[in-house]
């Protein structure tokens, strides 16, 4: 399902505190200067996982991103995206932190400033895994129900 990615497994499993890495986080909306390079280590675990070259695609592909980096640096710690009609409603088919910065509220942040980006918008949806509901719940998102089809 969507959003049963890396940065949802957050919500199941934040990485142990004494793995965390505690760097100054910047969060931005802007793709300029992210490369392919600075987008490793996400979709872990995914059967089909995208390379940081297709990666970086779907960031460009997005209606709206949110990224979380090291401040002063280009490497990519987390990523929220929407994909929208830009008038009435939106979808959010992706959010993941890296596990090693799991438990610190990044994830909640991206979302949060994604949601501020599509204020606008009559509707905003997602799907996720019925133990990340809470996590969702958190941020004002209702319970729905939605269909998928995932290809092989």
């Amino acid at each position: 399902m969507p959003n049963s990615c890396e940065e949802c497994d957050a919500a199941r499993s934040p990485a142990p505190a004494s793995t965390l890495i505690r760097v100054p986080i910047e969060y931005t909306t802007s793709l300029e200067g992210v490369a392919a390079e600075h987008l490793a280590g996400f979709f872990a675990g995914w059967p089909k996982p995208p390379s940081p070259g297709r990666h970086l695609e779907i960031l460009r592909g997005s209606y709206r991103v949110v990224l979380a980096r090291k401040q002063g640096s280009p490497d990519i710690l987390g990523f929220v995206t929407a994909i929208s009609d830009g008038v009435l409603t939106a979808f959010v088919p992706l959010l993941e932190v890296l596990p090693e910065h799991r438990g610190r509220g990044i994830g909640t942040e991206l979302v949060r400033r994604l949601f501020a980006e599509l204020e606008p918008l009559y509707a905003v949806d997602l799907m996720c895994d019925p133990e990340l509901r809470p996590f969702y719940e958190r941020l004002g998102m209702q319970r729905s129900v939605g269909m998928a089809i995932r290809r092989p």
